[in-house]
């Protein structure tokens, strides 16, 4: 099976241990969201594909969305889907108020227009349609991650779907002690290699420069708390994270919003 793209701390893999504490989460959006869709369901951001068997099941019609093909043997694996390749936004091709449900899950924070990207989702649902997204909480967020044009409070998280949707329900991923562990232990590694940035580059420096550097430290992080904490990280499955009403110490927000 070829990757479809090259695999950065931006892109989890299913298959690389020392994402798993990362993936269990993603993972979790998925199944949280294939119990509240269904009809025609367009999600934006692909990545790898792991969330097709997940969507398709539930989904008269699933067309999927990414810059990057995922390996084709998950596509063809369903009669109902479909997988565009593009760069968002727009939504090149889909027609307006054609959509019953749209998906988006870490990907608001890399599209530099966030607004026309909801303007975008709001135009191709139906009334009544709903959108489904996630974004990492800033609050948690450990240091700067080059790849994100910006993350999100969840005031501002619900002010930027509320101008275009007229509900917007707020939720949030938090984690048991398991994950918190695993959450400390990452902060610690996080903190032993920033100590090494006292002009605070990160946030100085414009974010290409940081991609590679930080892409580097952050898998190299990810494999010495694999190696230090195998059981802790690998043992962390989806259960270990819920879905609840947003608050400041969620990892994730998930917000529903309605047209």
């Amino acid at each position: 099976m070829k990757p479809s793209a090259p695999h950065t701390a931006e892109r989890v893999s299913q298959r690389d241990a020392s994402d798993n504490y990362v993936f269990q989460r993603s993972l979790l959006a998925y199944h949280w969201a294939s119990e509240r869709v269904g009809g025609t369901v367009l999600e934006i951001g692909t990545g790898s594909g792991y969330g097709v068997e997940k969507i398709a099941p539930v989904a008269e019609r699933f067309i999927t969305i990414d810059k990057h093909t995922p390996a084709t043997e998950l596509i063809e694996s369903y009669d109902n889907v479909e997988f565009r390749k593009m760069k968002v936004p727009p939504f090149a091709g889909i027609e307006s108020g054609s959509i019953d449900c749209v998906i988006s899950f870490q990907v608001i924070e890399h599209i530099r227009n966030d607004r026309a990207f909801v303007a975008e989702v709001h135009r191709v649902l139906r009334p009544g349609g709903r959108f489904i997204v996630s974004t990492p909480n800033r609050a948690m967020s450990l240091t700067r991650n080059p790849w994100h044009i910006r993350e999100y409070s969840p005031e501002e998280f619900s002010a930027l779907l509320g101008a275009e949707f007229t509900s917007v329900e707020p939720y949030g991923v938090e984690g048991n002690e398991s994950v918190w562990s695993y959450y400390e232990k990452n902060r610690e590694g996080v903190a032993r290699i920033t100590r090494f940035d006292p002009l605070d580059l990160q946030h100085r420096l414009p974010g290409w420069m940081l991609r590679v550097p930080y892409d580097l430290l952050n898998r190299l992080n990810r494999r010495r708390l694999l190696d230090e904490n195998k059981a802790l990280t690998t043992g962390i499955t989806m259960g270990d994270y819920s879905v609840v009403p947003v608050h400041p110490h969620c990892f994730d927000l998930i917000y529903v919003a309605t047209k």
